[in-house]
């Protein structure tokens, strides 16, 4: 039977609604966007969870060697940006879909079109940036000396955001909350870029703490 339908219905039953259904945060990207049935799959997914009054997170993630038109990539990003409530971007995603060279001009194009609550920029090795309300915090870049690849260090810095937002919630974030989400989010990616791979070796809390609390005493 599968063989008839075909992979569309065979992945598109593979996650069951009740599991998504249980996210306090449902993460996803254009990379489960370029193509059907994944494209299908993911949009009723984020369906679900907003339904059940999950938080939203969106990084686009934009690839090009994977997409056939980058039209449709901005589209796509566009549906991102539309229904999520963090938005994690990069500086050079934020430059070619806002097309404006200035970071904050294009961040401030995103919150007007599409109200936005969080958008946390990562600039490399410039730090990154948190815009919330009214709100402009930045942080420097904790720059290893032993750097060997950054593979994974923007995912990293993605995922300790979110392990904030699960500690403070997303209303009423005050500066110093958003500081420490940024240290530690930073803190996280430096550790990442002195290791090989990147699921295998990702750092405990501790230590991630540890290197963020040496780079406050040298700084």
């Amino acid at each position: 039977m599968l063989n008839k339908l075909g992979h569309h219905t065979a992945f598109l039953g593979k996650v069951g609604d009740d599991i998504i259904a249980d996210a306090k945060i449902f993460h996803f990207g254009t990379l489960s966007m370029t193509n059907e049935p994944v494209r299908s799959a993911t949009r009723h997914a984020i369906k679900v969870a907003k339904e059940n009054g999950a938080i939203l997170s969106f990084d686009p993630n934009i690839r090009e060697s994977l997409w056939k038109d980058m039209e449709d990539a901005g589209a796509q990003m566009a549906y991102g940006l539309s229904i999520c409530d963090i938005l994690k971007i990069s500086d050079n995603e934020i430059q070619w879909f806002s097309r404006k060279e200035d970071y904050t001009e294009g961040i401030h194009m995103l919150q007007q079109t599409y109200q936005i609550p969080l958008i946390l920029l990562s600039m490399g090795k410039d730090g990154s940036r948190a815009y919330y309300k009214d709100m402009l915090v930045g942080v420097l870049a904790f720059l290893q000396k032993n750097t060997i690849e950054t593979t994974g260090a923007g995912d990293t810095f993605g995922a300790c955001r979110l392990h904030h937002i699960l500690k403070y919630g997303l209303d009423n974030l005050a500066e110093r909350q958003l500081k420490e989400m940024l240290r530690f989010a930073n803190a996280a990616a430096s550790i990442i870029t002195t290791r090989k791979g990147v699921l295998r070796v990702m750092p405990s809390v501790e230590k991630i703490q540890n290197i963020k609390n040496y780079f406050e005493r040298i700084s």
